[in-house]
Formats: structure tokens, sequence, C-alpha cells
């Protein structure tokens, strides 16, 4: 341990940062033995070796990763390798701070913000094979910064909440909550080709052999992310056609890159019409995200709400209502 770091640990005990009592006593009890070495020996003489504790803390506890079970997601974990679990974090000052510089009339810049929240605060792993948040389905990513959200802020009053009038224009002010939510089915006729082995649909067929198909990760997005923003930025024609099926037919984001892309663009554009249609249609069918408006009972009524945030999409981690704070 370097003089920064013992120094740090020095200031630990007048700040109180630790909030375990048996581990302020057990601190407090090293940190005495520091500066009494520092003390009768100067601060460049004291050998580290001699302090610590013996068996370190696990850093999960320390940063406070919860299990997010994947049945909660959209994709309910179906597009997930055997063994994958997902584990998320509240988000750190940094990071609001980070998501704060939203540029909400961007599009790309509000895609490159969520994901730093959840590349920062969401943990993938899988004891079989390499995992990363990009693993993650697109479809997936909105639960998971609402659960993030609300670890964040867990006090009532930082709630999300939309304005709604009912038919008669009475106002209510609804509470944006996952339970309200419904997601998109799978229609049957596409159903019954999901392959739990490979984590994807094997579409047979008739003219075309086998077709491969899956929902997009956050990997493959980030790809037609960057695939737009370059175009933009050349002022080079962005194939819209290309958009709506790439990211169904690419299976991994680790081996779908720029140059897949283009592949793929020079591929489609030999296509008969007869099969840029038939994946067009899998790919509209191959939605499992989150429908645009929440059931909720209003008046003992249900009632389809849509789902907007009032204060923009900043308001994810930026509170809402400063009237708890301001005196």
């Amino acid at each position: 341990m370097n003089q920064e770091e013992l120094a740090k640990q020095l200031d630990a005990k007048d700040q109180g940062v630790n909030t375990n009592v048996h581990q302020d006593q057990k601190a407090n009890a090293e940190v005495d033995a520091m500066e009494a070495a520092v003390e009768k020996q100067g601060l460049g003489s004291v050998n580290m070796a001699n302090f610590g504790p013996a068996v370190p803390e696990k850093s999960d506890n320390l940063l406070g990763w919860h299990d997010l079970p994947l049945d909660s997601l959209p994709s309910r974990g179906r597009f997930y390798p055997e063994g994958t679990t997902i584990q998320i974090r509240s988000a750190k000052v940094a990071e609001i701070r980070h998501f704060s510089t939203m540029d909400e009339n961007n599009l790309l810049d509000i895609d490159e913000k969520l994901n730093a929240i959840v590349e920062s605060c969401t943990k993938v792993t899988n004891e079989k094979s390499r995992t990363s948040f990009k693993d993650i389905c697109e479809e997936d990513r909105f639960i998971l910064i609402l659960a993030i959200r609300d670890l964040t802020f867990p006090e009532p009053e930082n709630s999300l909440k939309v304005d709604w009038s009912n038919r008669r224009g009475v106002k209510h002010e609804i509470e944006i909550k996952r339970e309200y939510f419904e997601y998109f089915d799978i229609p049957a006729e596409l159903e019954k080709y999901y392959s739990k082995e490979h984590k994807a649909f094997l579409i047979k067929t008739r003219s075309y052999g086998e077709i491969i198909m899956r929902p997009p990760s956050i990997g493959v997005m980030s790809e037609i992310t960057r695939y737009i923003k370059e175009r933009r930025d050349k002022e080079q024609e962005i194939d819209q056609s290309l958009l709506q099926i790439a990211p169904f037919v690419a299976t991994d984001w680790r081996t779908f890159n720029q140059k897949r892309l283009w592949e793929l663009e020079v591929e489609m554009n030999g296509w008969e019409n007869k099969k840029y249609l038939l994946l067009y249609k899998l790919a509209e069918q191959m939605k499992i995200g989150i429908q645009p408006e929440m059931k909720v009972v209003v008046e003992d009524e249900e009632a389809s709400i849509p789902i907007n945030f009032r204060d923009g999409i900043k308001s994810l981690f930026i509170v809402q209502d400063l009237s708890q704070e301001l005196l």
C-alpha cells in the first residue's frame, strides 16, 4: 500500500465512512495502530503488510449488487445462454451526471446515455461462456433501467408519473410501474420455430432453407447506431430496409460489425421481393418488448395510458419533484 492509500485509510476514521459497527471498531483499531506507527516511524517507513483485514470483503456486498430475475424481463430470459445471471446496482453520482448531459433531441445521444447506465450498473455472468452487457436483449434494456432507477431513488416522492385525463376530462396523476406494463406476444406460427438449444428461431422455409433469427441485443443495436451516425456524418443515404431486417439476422454482436452490415446490404440488393417481404414480416412478428400503453385501474375502471415522461427521458435519473428538499 502506498502513501496515498494509507492517508485515505487514516482519513476514513475521522469521516466515519464505515456504516457497519463491527467493521468500524475493527477498522478504528487498525487505524490507531497505523497512526502510532506513522508517528514513530514516519509515513514513508511504515510496513503496511502488518495492517489490513485477513480476509477481504466481497466486492458484491460493498457495491450493492442485486439479482434481477430473468423471467421479469420482456424476453423472459429465453435468448440468453443457460446459467446466465443479471445483477444490477444503483447509479452513482458520476453516472447520473453523465446521463444529465443527454441531448433529448438527438436519438443517437439518448441511446448512448441509456447504454452507459446499463454498462455501468449491470453485471452479466455465465459460468460456461463469456458474457457482456452487450448480450442483453435490446427490448430488456428499458426494464433494466427502470429497475436501476428504483434502486437509485427508492423514496416514494421520486417515483415517475404521467398526467392523464379520462373521458370526462378528470385529470389524474398516474405512477409508472413495471407491474402495469404489457409485453408483445410472439404469434404461435413463429413460436413453433423457437429453439431452446440455439436460443433463437430456426425458421424452415420452402424456398430459402432454414433462416436463423432472434431479437437483437444491445451489442447488435450499437452497431446499427454506429452505421446511422457514420452515414449521417458523411451525408450518405441510410438504407431503412436494411435497418428493419439486419438486427434480427445478426445472432451474435461479436461477429456483427460495419463490414458485415455492408455485406448484408449488398446481399439484400440481390434478394427477390418475396424473400425480403418474408424476412420483413418475420422481424415484425419477433417483437418481445413493452407495449406503448400500460393497463391501469383508475376509479374502478381499466384504462390504457401511454407510457411517456412528462419531464422528458432525462427524468429517469433527474428527480422530478424538488418540493421535498426546498425549504
